[in-house]
């Protein structure tokens, strides 16, 4: 296993860790509340969101460690899939959502454990990045790595916003 590997990993986990522990206790009006005026998404739908994306994620950083193209990913796209998840999953519980991101957080943290060094510093064009070469490790360090840190901060501040939780 790789250093560079392994501390991507915990990087993961400490991140699906932090979410899932600030969001844990939140009272089920703050899990429906939206997290902004622009992202209708509730609190509750976005964790699930975070947790649901780790596969493709991860699929995305082991295309570019076998050298495709990957250009295909777009804002378009992203915006697409987040609606659609958003719709499919309007419902979803606290503890459904809890349970997802233990799961696919530790499952994309194993999957970057198995990166050799030469793997992470593969690049392939990445449509998020207007088509310029990227390599694995940003890949994994802003998607997998990022995006539960991202929403947390997100969540946090529209809390702080409407005074509705103690923890912020």
């Amino acid at each position: 296993m790789s250093q560079r590997s392994e501390q991507l990993a915990k990087r993961i986990e400490e991140g699906a860790d932090g979410l899932a522990a600030f969001v844990a206790d939140l009272s089920d009006a703050e899990w429906q509340m939206p997290v902004s005026t622009t992202d209708q998404r509730p609190i509750g739908v976005i964790v699930h969101h975070v947790a649901s994306m780790y596969p493709l994620e991860i699929e995305t950083a082991q295309a570019v460690v076998a050298g495709k193209d990957v250009s295909n990913v777009t804002p378009d796209l992203i915006n697409q899939v987040n609606a659609g998840h958003a719709q499919e999953n309007a419902g979803v519980t606290k503890a459904e959502a809890l349970e997802l991101l233990r799961e696919n957080s530790r499952s994309a943290a194993d999957k970057v454990r198995a990166f050799t060094d030469e793997e992470l510093d593969r690049a392939a064009p990445f449509g998020l990045s207007f088509g310029a070469p990227v390599t694995t490790q940003f890949v994994i360090e802003d998607h997998a790595l990022r995006h539960s840190w991202h929403h947390l901060a997100r969540i946090r501040k529209v809390l702080a916003e409407k005074g509705k939780s103690a923890k912020v």
